[in-house]
């Protein structure tokens, strides 16, 4: 195929992903009241093909955003709730035998499906937290020796309440780490809030929440988000912002090499969603604190000080050098 015809399949391409982007998020912010930016990050970890950490208080719509995220797209989905007592075999599943066939058959868990969905991920016990490790990193389970491959598209979406709360257990670094974002819903604006009440006052807005795509369509926008390009001095910007959270006086633990993987990936779908072709550094920007600062442990020095991990994130932002290429155009280096 020519340039130019390469051209227009891609223009194409990226306005069948803005059509249907647009419909998904429509669909969540019928359920969702006054947070555009959260719906927007929750569908750029979906393209991306993430994983989404959902963290903030009771009551602010935490799991009401992952129902109407799965909802939205036509595709299995599967909602585990998190209890002290849940056991990694209620995820992953387990072996049981069967009397007539005299062998082992294996009954699948909740972990099979195209969008799970976890609920108070933190209230679970690190054995069963755990569980997930494999499944989120690899889109696999290993049980009793024998290999499962997961579907496609997959992605967990996971609430979690504030580590301060009564009868939580914070997610050990490996586990924070497979998430690509972690966002806060924060409290709604007093107008959201009224609408609220008349909307959600007498049914539930998920009631009638129709699904606007599905599991193949949704597959192949992936695709589409795959080919978004990035040049090397974005690539190489990332890379510097990564490496100025692991030599940072303030932290203890800087971001991993997949942080740089999964930024990259998400800022590829940022591009997408703004019908872009190409990835700018202001996308690595505006994504650095979701993607990098739940991966960060601070320093004693930084908790007595109060200096969060967001802010620590901001402050390596605003003095690592920007590229002088602010096109990162295909061919502009």
């Amino acid at each position: 195929m020519s340039e130019t015809g390469e051209s227009h399949a891609e223009k194409a391409d990226l306005a069948a992903l803005a059509d249907t982007t647009t419909r998904i998020r429509r669909a969540v912010e019928g359920v969702i009241e006054g947070k555009r930016d959260v719906v927007r990050l929750a569908i750029t970890v979906m393209l991306a093909e993430g994983h989404l950490l959902i963290e903030d208080v009771p009551g602010v719509g935490k799991t009401m955003l992952a129902k109407a995220l799965a909802r939205s797209v036509e595709c299995s989905v599967r909602r585990v709730q998190f209890t002290p007592d849940l056991l990694p075999s209620d995820i992953t599943g387990v072996s049981i035998y069967n009397q007539e066939r005299r062998d082992f058959e294996f009954k699948p868990g909740a972990i099979f499906a195209n969008i799970v969905v976890g609920d108070e991920i933190n209230r679970a016990s690190p054995k069963t937290q755990s569980a997930l490790l494999e499944c989120m990193e690899e889109h696999q389970v290993t049980v009793d020796g024998v290999t499962y491959e997961l579907g496609v598209p997959f992605m967990v979406i996971a609430t979690q309440n504030p580590i301060e709360m009564e009868g939580t257990y914070p997610l050990p670094e490996a586990q924070r780490d497979r998430f690509m974002a972690r966002l806060s819903m924060g409290y709604p604006a007093e107008e959201a809030e009224l609408a609220m009440l008349d909307h959600h006052g007498r049914t539930s807005p998920l009631d009638d929440l129709e699904a606007v795509s599905d599991a193949t369509e949704l597959a192949k926008l992936i695709d589409v988000v795959r080919t978004i390009h990035v040049s090397d001095q974005v690539r190489r910007y990332a890379i510097d912002l990564v490496t100025a959270t692991r030599t940072t006086s303030e932290l203890r633990l800087g971001a991993s090499p997949r942080a740089t993987l999964h930024l990259i990936r998400a800022a590829r779908a940022a591009a997408a969603l703004d019908d872009r072709d190409y990835v700018l550094p202001d996308d690595l920007q505006d994504l650095a604190v979701p993607v990098l600062a739940h991966r960060l442990l601070p320093t004693a020095e930084s908790q007595i000080g109060r200096r969060t991990t967001e802010q620590i994130v901001r402050g390596i932002i605003a003095r690592v050098p920007v590229p002088d290429d602010q096109r990162g155009r295909r061919g502009s280096i």
